[in-house]
């Protein structure tokens, strides 16, 4: 499981964090150069601070992503298998076939949709600039 979305969202985020860090100023890294920084020092000190918006997109991206993946769990892990079952796919079966189970429907949804919300919400204020940041200008 851990593989298939590491597979789906790694293309996004390589995308998104190298135009990202593109826009970065050189002249910042050609002044820590001169300072005596090395490329590692370079980019933790400088490129990682400076990228955290775009980091934080990726993550409010990502873990949407994974929180909301019903197909997924669908097709890897399967319904035959309840106990290793993702919230998305136990909430998808708290109504059976004849609909009885309907009113845990609105109150599981409630629940599950409130660990996004708090996560976007705490992120919120990077993620406009992360998003901005690596677009095409001009």
């Amino acid at each position: 499981m851990w593989l298939a979305h590491t597979g789906y969202g790694l293309p996004f985020a390589v995308y998104l964090l190298r135009n990202f860090m593109g826009e970065l100023p050189r002249e910042v890294f050609e002044s820590a150069a001169i300072d005596g920084a090395s490329p590692v020092t370079s980019f933790f000190r400088l490129a990682v601070p400076m990228s955290v918006p775009a980091i934080a997109a990726l993550v409010i991206f990502q873990f949407l992503f994974v929180w909301n993946d019903l197909l997924v769990a669908l097709i890897y892990i399967g319904a035959a298998n309840p106990q290793n079952a993702p919230l998305t796919l136990a909430v998808a079966n708290l109504v059976n076939s004849y609909g009885s189970g309907w009113w845990y429907l609105g109150a599981a949804s409630f629940i599950s949709m409130s660990v996004p919300l708090l996560v976007f919400f705490t992120l919120q204020r990077y993620f406009v600039r992360g998003i901005v940041g690596g677009s095409v200008k001009g």
